[in-house]
């Protein structure tokens, strides 16, 4: 059953009473969600097929524009909690972990072999060594080509595994002189530039710096934020020259017209590539390269989840819907119809979609975690100086000194030492 809040946190009595008769023989599990419609479709599926294996409880879903959610989701996990909320992983959930607001749900992960099941989202859905989310649905981010410009410039494809780091900076040499941005990128919004910086962060020092960088935890002047911008300056000549005066559609056009080779970019913009004219035949996916050798591979994939609160006056259904959301056959069907990636490596995804198999297979084997990227992994204010400060780099390198000094004031202010 679903019920609309448009803004509110209070469910009328006028609906409580409409629903009470048919809920009056049954345990109800409230769940708080901010869907569009596509998603609310298949929620209402999911619910559909958990209610007939579980006829005797009621999940009753009540659902929120997104922004009204944003807005009225700290009121209600206060004031008057559902028994599921959903939120997102990591650091986006960690001030309603510590806030006490959302519930362990470690034994739910125990007992189901989430731990297998969701391998690549336990660090995203962990904090302190507990899980508090179960993640049921994420997209990949990556790198997309353009296999005519690669031939165009004389430079191999891409193998089944990507390439070298050493190799890619390579391509980037012959790129440059076949006159082809080796990468385009739009950051007249910001956020494009950070799934670039996303990837150098986290392929020169894993997953766990990315994390702790985004949370304030380590200087911006450490040798290993240095480190992170030595190997951003290799890419920094290679990248579209205007990009801070372009958006990231501006950007797209760019790899459709074969100006450009690759783009770091998520799977949502598959779409925008097609409708530009590319197909399966000319358009291509691989994983970022490894930069330092021996760490665990991590990738930028923005993760959905859902919480049980702490206040639940129903935890233990709401635990056995959670379960449910995390299985291979629910998420399946849920991703299908929303055409995003399921998160538990057990379920499938549309063989005939490359890139959602591409992915698929990219994130189900990412050991080396999920991140959520920088403006999701990062409180607001911080999460724009971040990216204020990648996109002057890209376009001032010699400001590098400036750039760090001001990120560290920044993070000095936001965390005090």
């Amino acid at each position: 059953m679903v019920r609309f809040a448009k803004g509110t946190i209070a469910l009328s009595a006028a609906l409580l009473m409409a629903t009470s008769a048919l809920a009056q023989d049954k345990r109800v599990v409230t769940w708080n969600a901010d869907y569009d419609p596509i998603p609310l479709a298949a929620a209402e599926a999911l619910i559909a097929d958990f209610e007939a294996a579980n006829p005797e409880i009621d999940v009753q879903l009540n659902n929120f524009d997104h922004e009204a959610y944003k807005n009225a989701i700290r009121n209600f996990l206060t004031a008057d909690p559902p028994d599921l909320a959903n939120w997102y992983a990591a650091n986006r959930m960690r001030p309603f972990v510590e806030a006490g607001l959302f519930a362990d749900i470690s034994d739910v992960w125990a007992d189901n072999g989430l731990t297998d099941a969701l391998a690549s989202s336990v660090l995203s859905s962990t904090i302190d060594g507990k899980q508090y989310a179960v993640p049921y649905t994420y997209y990949q981010w990556g790198i997309y080509y353009n296999r005519d410009a690669y031939k165009a410039a004389g430079v191999d494809l891409p193998g089944e595994g990507g390439v070298s780091w050493d190799q890619f900076l390579q391509n980037c040499e012959k790129f440059k002189a076949a006159g082809i941005d080796c990468v385009t990128t739009g950051s007249s919004a910001l956020w494009p530039v950070a799934g670039i910086f996303d990837y150098v962060s986290m392929r020169t020092n894993g997953y766990q710096f990315h994390s702790d960088l985004a949370a304030g935890k380590i200087s911006w002047t450490s040798p290993e934020a240095r480190a992170v911008f030595e190997n951003f300056g290799k890419l920094q000549p290679y990248v579209t020259a205007n990009h801070a005066a372009i958006d990231w559609q501006d950007a797209a056009a760019l790899l459709v017209q074969g100006k450009a080779a690759n783009y770091v970019m998520g799977n949502f913009a598959v779409g925008v590539f097609k409708e530009g004219g590319m197909t399966n035949d000319n358009l291509g996916f691989m994983v970022f390269p490894e930069i330092t050798a021996g760490i665990a591979r991590s990738e930028e994939a923005p993760t959905d989840t859902v919480h049980l609160t702490s206040g639940a006056k129903n935890p233990d259904d709401a635990k056995k819907l959670l379960a449910f959301i995390a299985s291979a056959d629910a998420q399946t069907k849920w991703n299908g119809a929303v055409g995003q990636l399921p998160t538990n490596k057990n379920a499938s995804v549309d063989a005939a979609d490359p890139f959602l198999t591409a992915g698929f297979q990219a994130l189900s084997t990412a050991t080396g975690g999920i991140a959520q990227f920088w403006d999701r992994d990062a409180d607001a204010e911080y999460a724009k100086a971040g990216m204020e400060g990648f996109q002057q780099f890209l376009v001032q390198p010699d400001q590098l000194e400036a750039i760090l000094e001001r990120l560290e004031q920044t993070r000095l202010r936001l965390y005090p030492q």
